[in-house]
């Protein structure tokens, strides 16, 4: 059975590793706003009458 707990032991562990590393990269680090262009065709918007 201590195998069995250390091995629980090990996922805990990495896993709070994973949730402390996730969490401080939500709040800690701000991205930056830049501005998105996309063209779009002309026939897209205005389809040619038939």
């Amino acid at each position: 059975m201590p195998t069995l707990f250390r091995f629980l032991y090990w996922c805990a562990l990495i896993a709070g590793v994973i949730y402390a590393i996730l969490f401080s990269l939500a709040h800690l680090v701000e991205p930056t706003p830049r501005d998105a262009t996309i063209e779009i065709p002309s026939e897209r918007t205005n389809p040619p009458a038939q």
